[in-house]
Parts: C-alpha cells; sequence; structure tokens
C-alpha cells in the first residue's frame, strides 16, 4: 500500500479534504467517460427492444457529461491560479504544454502505429500530403473546435481546454480583472455564459464552453465564501437531476443547450459543495482513496482507456460471438473491462505523465528519488 501511495498520490499544493474532493471528482467525471465507451462497444451483446437496452443508452447520454465535469474543474483551476497572481503569458503556456503534450504524443504515436497495422480504421488519408496535414491538425489540437475527425477519439475535448488556456489570461489583463471586485467579475461571466448560451441555442457551436465559466464562478464562490455554500443534499440532487436531464428528449441545437445550461448550474452547485464543505458527506464519499487515485490520473485514463477497451471487445468477439446476454453478463464484463482499462493507463501515468507533466524536470533533479512522487498539477 505504502508502493501504491507514493506513486497515486499527488500533493497539488496540499493536502486538505477540498483537494482530496477534487481529486475524486476528476476520477467520477472519468468514469463517467468510461462508462459512454463500455456501453457503445459492448452494444452487439445487448438484446434489441430490451429494458438493458434502454438502460445502456441513458447511461451513454449520462455518461457523456463526464467531460463536461472537467471542464468546470478546468475552469476553476486555471482560472483561480491566473486571477490570483500575474504570471507571464509564455511561461503560463509552456506550463500548459508540459501538461498536455508528454502523454498525448505517447498515445498519438501508438495510434499511428495502429492505423498502419490496420488499416480497415485507419483515418488517416493514404495521400501523402492530406495525411501528412491531418497529422499536424491533429498534434495542434484541432479537431474539436474545427470539423476535424480526431485521430485519438476523446482528444477533441483538448481543443476546448487549448483555447480556454489562450484565451483567458488574455481576458484577465485586457479587462483588468484582478483590479476589479468579486461582484463585478462574476457579473461580466455570468453575462457572457448567457451570451453564449444563447448563441448556441439559436445559431449552434460550441456551447460546452460555458463549463468553463461555471468553473470560474465556481472559484468566485469558494473564495468569496458567501452565499453559504449547499450542504450534501444539495449536492446530490443537482448530481443526479443533471444526469437525468441528459434523458429528455430535446433535439436540436436549443435542446443541447438546454441540457448544458442545466448541467452549468448542477455541476456548478455539486462542486461547491465538496469544495466549500469538504466534512460533508458528499465530498468525504468522493474523497474515497480508491476514486482519487483514478482522478489523479484520470489524464492518461482519457486518453489510453478507449484503445484499450477497444482491445478487450476484439479479443472478446473472438473468443465469444456476438450474441444477446442478460444484465449479469452485461455488469461483470463492465467490471472486468474496466479493471483491464486500469492497467495501461496506469503505466502511462506512471512512466510518461507522472515524472514529465506533474514533477517539473528542474525539480528533479534537485530532490531525491523518494522526493519525485508528490508532483503538482493543474
Amino acid at each position: 500500500m505504502n508502493w501504491l501511495t507514493q506513486r497515486f498520490e499527488l500533493s497539488r499544493g496540499g493536502s486538505g479534504h477540498d483537494i482530496r474532493a477534487m481529486e475524486g471528482l476528476r476520477g467520477f467525471a472519468v468514469f463517467l467517460v468510461f462508462l459512454v465507451h463500455y456501453v457503445t462497444l459492448v452494444a452487439p451483446w445487448v438484446p434489441a427492444s430490451s429494458a438493458l437496452r434502454g438502460f445502456s443508452g441513458a447511461l451513454h447520454a449520462m455518461g457523456n457529461t463526464g467531460v463536461d465535469l472537467f471542464f468546470v474543474l478546468s475552469g476553476y483551476l486555471i482560472y483561480g491560479s491566473l486571477i490570483s497572481r500575474d504570471q507571464p503569458f509564455l511561461r503560463f503556456m509552456s506550463r500548459r504544454v508540459e501538461r498536455i503534450y508528454p502523454a498525448f504524443l505517447v498515445v498519438f504515436v501508438i495510434y499511428v502505429g495502429l492505423s498502419f497495422a490496420f488499416t480497415a480504421d485507419r483515418k488517416i488519408p493514404a495521400a501523402l500530403g492530406p495525411g501528412l496535414a491531418y497529422l499536424v491538425e491533429n498534434l495542434l489540437l484541432l479537431p474539436g473546435l474545427f470539423p476535424i475527425e480526431p485521430l485519438i477519439t476523446v482528444a477533441w475535448s483538448l481543443s476546448y481546454e487549448m483555447l480556454y488556456y489562450l484565451a483567458i489570461p488574455l481576458v484577465i489583463v485586457a479587462l483588468g480583472l484582478r483590479k476589479r471586485t468579486p461582484q463585478w467579475r462574476v457579473g461580466l461571466f455570468a453575462a457572457a455564459a448567457v451570451a453564449l448560451a444563447l448563441a448556441g441555442a439559436l445559431y449552434g457551436g460550441h456551447v460546452r464552453l460555458i463549463m468553463f465559466i461555471s468553473g470560474i464562478l465556481l472559484f468566485e464562490a469558494v473564495t468569496q465564501g458567501r452565499p453559504r455554500a449547499p450542504g450534501s443534499g444539495v449536492g446530490l440532487a443537482a448530481l443526479v437531476a443533471g444526469l437525468l436531464c441528459q434523458l429528455l428528449p430535446t433535439s436540436g441545437s436549443a435542446g443541447f443547450t438546454l441540457k448544458i445550461s442545466v448541467l452549468f448550474f448542477c455541476f456548478l452547485l455539486l462542486t461547491w459543495t465538496c469544495l466549500s464543505r469538504p466534512t460533508g458527506w458528499l465530498p468525504r464519499a468522493f474523497s474515497w482513496r480508491p476514486v482519487r487515485w483514478l482522478g489523479n490520473m484520470s489524464y492518461s485514463y482519457y486518453l489510453i482507456h478507449g484503445l484499450t477497451l477497444k482491445a478487450g471487445f476484439l479479443v472478446l468477439g473472438a473468443m465469444l460471438p456476438a450474441s444477446p446476454r442478460g444484465p449479469v453478463f452485461f455488469w461483470a464484463l463492465m467490471a472486468a473491462m474496466f479493471v483491464l482499462t486500469l492497467v495501461p493507463s496506469a503505466i502511462l501515468f506512471l512512466t510518461i505523465e507522472r515524472p514529465f507533466s506533474l514533477v517539473p524536470r528542474r525539480l528533479q533533479r534537485r530532490l531525491p528519488a523518494s522526493a519525485v512522487g508528490s508532483g503538482q498539477s493543474g
């Protein structure tokens, strides 16, 4: 246990209950993402027109909110870091690049290699020019904001993250937000969220960007300490409401905007509860060690779990041809596949993400080997 603790615990600048709850929220978010890919791949083994089929569809819809919870937490952490102190833009961006690219590049190379090994599923254009252009587009994290199919399926969200990294420091400086009152900043960002939501409802577009603003408002609420954060009961009710809202039979850009807008408030309440009232039973549940450790390696897990799942289902299909199965098979296979995804994710985290992204290399040269385990992320 001590060996695992040294490798999967992260300081993130402190060890308080609020930090542990945030780590757990990350773990919960990435498990939601896992559900999306699991129910997609297990579909051939789920009876059509059955209650299980409907339930798996509900899991898929609710699982899609995992990325939105990540956006809220990123909005909170990055805005909090920048609004609290002045930081040179290039230094800030170099840290963001160091945070994102080491693990991403490793998984990117794996995907490129597999694209040439399994040509049936190849996304890279065969022609040299278009193929190189496609690879450069993916390396620059353009899929997501632009209509480009990502090589790594989940990497579309990284373009949203990178846009936020580029934009929020400039907004803070251009509008002098460090000198503004918290009330002024809250009014500004609330208005921006309303404007983005209205534009999304009317014209479509990247309405999910408002989830970063939810994280910004979360930071202002947590640091000001008023109004008083809701209790665990309200936080849980908000989580349930946000997830169930995704099952509403809405369509089009207006329907999607409605669901994202509900998540905006529900995830704000959930995270506010966990960060401001960390001794409550809900944040303590999210602080459970296995959930926190999953959260600490959530980026590595996010990048590589889909590939692991696909490999697992290829093996399953060769051993057990697809045919309708019952709920016991569904749940047992879910548990087995989840455990399977933990292995390569942990390897990527321990060999690449932790040493190259979470612990600055300059500190690795100064600290003894036993101390290079307590890096800081965010």
